[in-house]
């Protein structure tokens, strides 16, 4: 043993002690159960997932969408587990990837055209290519120019102009988002995006060989569209005229396509992350163990099954 080392009888030290396979198999479905009883089983997922996709309905208007996205949508956590990310979309606007036709989209629309040249991976830049009419306040004051004659639109400023008319407790901004607080319990991450029409993202997404999900499902994820979000590329030059492309919807129904097990195991590692990880570190998020599950999911369908 090396000199200063522990023995591994020596008081205090837990001695490792094999499992066979029955015992577990047995901890696993254990596990199983109790995270059922804790209500990660399917029916109240599915329950919990359907009254959030309401109550986004119920807020949304002819003016803004309202979207609810992340662990609520996906059912996976209660009122008070964690905040409420809200995706806040105008609907007079919309963002075009190059090749698309702004034409076949309404005259009343104001037309954003991305530009990705110079820009992170994930990100673009917004030029305006048409007016609405008439054009949303929060959009026309955060136009700047672009030193080509161009105007581009500034995820700070149309930030800005939407914290202003937050209700609540501002919160101080955390990339994207507008944290605000109700009654001083209720958490809310408001993010006031745009939809972003980019067929050969997708498409080029959905062409890609996998083992899961199934075609139907591939389909819809496609069928969902894209978002972008008022954040730029940390350490980006352009950062705050950057805007990240987002797949919120799509990625509630990959979550939606996860079986049994792998669902209890994405959640399990975000229990792992919250009482272990952040403690010491804070840069393992839940997004990151969501993208490793659902990425084992399509690379390995034979891992993690029932």
């Amino acid at each position: 043993m090396t000199e200063g080392g522990a023995r591994r009888d020596t008081p205090g030290f837990h001695r490792q002690v094999p499992m066979s396979n029955q015992a577990l198999e047995n901890a696993s479905k254990e596990t199983s159960t109790v995270m059922s009883w804790l209500g990660y089983g399917p029916e109240i997922r599915r329950a919990r997932g359907d009254e959030y996709r309401k109550l986004g309905k119920n807020n949304s208007s002819g003016v803004v969408t309202w979207s609810i996205v992340g662990s609520k949508a996906e059912g996976l956590t209660c009122v008070f587990e964690s905040d409420q990310d809200m995706l806040k979309i105008l609907n007079s606007v919309i963002c075009l990837e190059d090749g698309v036709n702004a034409s076949t989209f309404h005259r009343e629309m104001t037309v954003l055209r991305s530009y990705s040249r110079l820009s992170y991976p994930g990100h673009c830049r917004l030029l305006l290519e048409r007016s609405g009419t008439p054009i949303p306040s929060k959009v026309n004051d955060a136009f700047c120019d672009d030193e080509y004659g161009r105007e581009i639109l500034s995820n700070d400023l149309y930030l800005k102009n939407w914290s202003k008319k937050l209700p609540g407790e501002n919160v101080a901004r955390a990339g994207p988002s507008l944290p605000t607080t109700l009654r001083g319990v209720l958490h809310y991450d408001n993010v006031h995006a745009f939809r972003y029409h980019c067929p050969h993202i997708l498409s080029k997404w959905a062409a890609r060989p996998r083992h899961w999900p199934p075609p139907e499902a591939v389909q819809k994820v496609v069928s969902l569209g894209a978002f972008l979000a008022p954040v730029g590329f940390k350490g980006s030059e352009h950062k705050d005229f950057e805007w990240r492309v987002c797949f919120n919807a799509g990625e509630i129904e990959l979550v939606n396509n996860l079986n049994d097990t792998q669902i209890k195991v994405y959640v399990l590692l975000k229990m792992v992350k919250s009482a272990v990880l952040n403690p010491r570190k804070k840069e393992v998020s839940s997004y990151t163990l969501k993208n490793i599950v659902l990425w084992i999911a399509e690379k390995k369908s034979s891992v993690l099954v029932p």
